[in-house]
């Protein structure tokens, strides 16, 4: 446990003295508030009632961080593969699981922080805006909502925890971003252009971001998964990544 306190204070250590990972967390926070902001204003509830979900559309930022999140997180080991520091910090840290179990200690709670910032003020966003757009109701309070909103602040979290995962196996960050990106992206694509309802619901169910969104929804059956069991399938993915990276971090030179 002393190992891993220290693995964790020296790559915070790291991440704090390069502005670059601290900019990007920022980056973040805005992108995300500012497209949900965005599209909370860009949606006009009709006269005859509002069949979409106020707290999924308050919430839509969180689509595009999670691509600076994925970004973050690869840089944060593939970038020391790319200087050659990897072998400083194995060097240092023989044991390579702590040295990974640091980073994602790491990652997970800067995209705690950085995600809740970003969560807060795209919730904010849709409670000043949505209303005007005739959408009542709308309540930060509301039970089904602060699951919505925490539950995004989780997938954020999942998704830097996955794309650590994939970028201690592939090494290479842009290849890692690609990889992430394409697990993100590929299974709603598909979806969009299959026509059997069957396989439209599988890759829904299977996909990391259509099935770790679920979280997101506060209409009943608007979904293919509830909310708690598509942060589950999520949950899996990271968890494979990162034992994908942990097996090719311990094995092979670096």
């Amino acid at each position: 446990m002393t190992g891993l306190r220290r693995a964790v204070h020296a790559e915070w250590t790291k991440v704090r003295t390069l502005p670059g990972p601290l900019w990007l967390l920022a980056a973040v926070a805005v992108l995300t508030a500012a497209v949900s902001a965005a599209a909370a204003a860009a949606v006009h509830c009709p006269a005859a009632g509002c069949t979409q979900d106020p707290a999924k559309l308050s919430l839509t930022g969180v689509e595009f961080g999670q691509a600076g999140v994925a970004v973050l997180a690869v840089l944060l080991i593939s970038g020391e593969y790319g200087t050659g520091m990897i072998r400083t910090t194995v060097t240092a840290m023989p044991r390579r699981t702590t040295v990974l179990a640091a980073k994602a200690a790491v990652v997970a709670g800067l995209v705690l922080v950085a995600g809740t910032v970003a969560v807060g003020g795209s919730v904010l966003a849709g409670r000043l805006i949505l209303p005007g757009n005739g959408f009542t109701g709308f309540s930060p309070a509301h039970g089904p909502v602060l699951r919505a909103a925490a539950g995004s602040v989780v997938y954020l979290v999942l998704v830097g925890l996955l794309s650590l995962g994939v970028a201690t196996a592939v090494r290479d960050s842009a290849a890692a971003v690609g990889v992430v990106l394409g697990l993100l992206y590929l299974f709603p694509i598909l979806a969009s252009v299959v026509s059997d309802p069957h396989v439209y619901r599988r890759l829904e169910q299977a996909g990391p971001m259509t099935a770790g969104l679920a979280v997101q929804s506060t209409l009943p059956g608007s979904e293919a998964l509830g909310p708690y069991a598509g942060l589950a399938v999520l949950t899996a993915w990271a968890t494979a990544a990162l034992l994908l990276g942990a097996a090719t971090f311990h094995h092979r030179d670096t």
